[in-house]
């Protein structure tokens, strides 16, 4: 059984790989405490040691709408990325996350293909760190490292509270109304798909180096909720504080899927369903206070 490291595995994403690969591979999942990302030495005794065959990276600070005021995300993101390619001889393949932020979100991104980036360079930190890494991916043009680049990723165990899609569900499930900041067109993946994908690279040699990984498909938040309110038992009120519609976030996946053949994303409506069925199982453990306060709507930027 091959060795894969997982940084992260205790967000979101890094919480459903790990439930996906934990028996597929000899799946390492250090925590800080047992492997600091930001000490070189510690990061390749690590990989040298557990005789590591591949390795996901999904650590990161910063891509959070709760975490736009941390200090120092290029610093502490590029020194986590650096500390970890610097072991690229010693294994098979790393595969990192990009983020649509990279092609510069001051502007509407519209089906965008990965042609288009470098045109413009991102003005907040975040984007401008995965900006950085995709650049050096170009550069280095080795299939041994995988950018795959995430637009907007849901699915169970992500936070619920500041999260769109998992925020409108589990107010419809406890009755309350469904507050849209400013509504705007979305590329949506189920998270799944991510793991399939994922999958795929760790056992096939890319064509590329730099992949969008995105559903094809753009939809709104208003058509989001009002899924919501099809697919569930209670209708929930909708309201839309601002007018007008933010800056548009959808990619163009066709690179992904020319080579990924037998790839089936999950449609939004199936999506959604899933993950209605999750939390109504799960409701008993969301915090029902934090919910109700709502101390996270206003994060979104609004497009004046």
């Amino acid at each position: 059984m091959k060795t894969l490291l997982l940084t992260g595995a205790s967000g979101f994403i890094g919480k459903n790989i790990s439930l996906y690969f934990s028996k597929k591979f000899r799946l390492l999942t250090p925590s800080h405490q047992q492997l600091d990302l930001l000490d070189a030495k510690a990061v390749s005794d690590y990989v040298k040691k557990n005789k590591v065959d591949y390795i996901i990276h999904t650590a990161n600070i910063g891509g959070s709408q709760n975490q736009t005021n941390t200090k120092n995300i290029i610093d502490i993101n590029l020194r986590m990325f650096f500390n970890i390619i610097h072991n690229i001889d010693l294994v098979e393949r790393i595969i990192y996350f990009g983020s649509g932020a990279e092609y510069d979100k001051r502007k509407p991104i519209v089906s965008v293909k990965e042609e288009k980036f470098g045109q413009n360079i991102p003005g907040d930190d975040y984007g401008f760190y995965k900006y950085i890494c995709s650049q050096y991916t170009q550069r280095l043009n080795s299939k041994k490292l995988i950018c795959l680049r995430l637009f907007g990723v849901y699915g169970p165990h992500e936070n619920y509270l500041i999260r769109f899609i998992s925020n409108a569900i589990v107010k419809n499930l406890l009755h309350l109304k469904i507050k849209i900041n400013q509504n705007v067109n979305f590329d949506y993946l189920y998270v799944n798909d991510l793991n399939l994908v994922l999958n795929y690279f760790l056992h096939h040699n890319p064509k590329h180096y730099i992949y969008n990984v995105c559903s094809g498909t753009k939809t709104s938040l208003l058509d989001i909720a009002n899924k919501i309110n099809q697919l569930s038992n209670y209708h929930s009120k909708i309201t839309i504080i601002n007018k007008g519609l933010n800056n548009e976030y959808t990619a163009s996946n066709s690179r992904l899927i020319n080579e990924v053949k037998n790839l089936k994303i999950t449609t939004i409506e199936q999506g959604i369903k899933t993950l209605l069925d999750w939390y109504n199982e799960n409701l008993d453990l969301l915090n029902k206070k934090e919910i109700i306060n709502d101390k996270y709507a206003n994060l979104c930027v609004v497009k004046k």
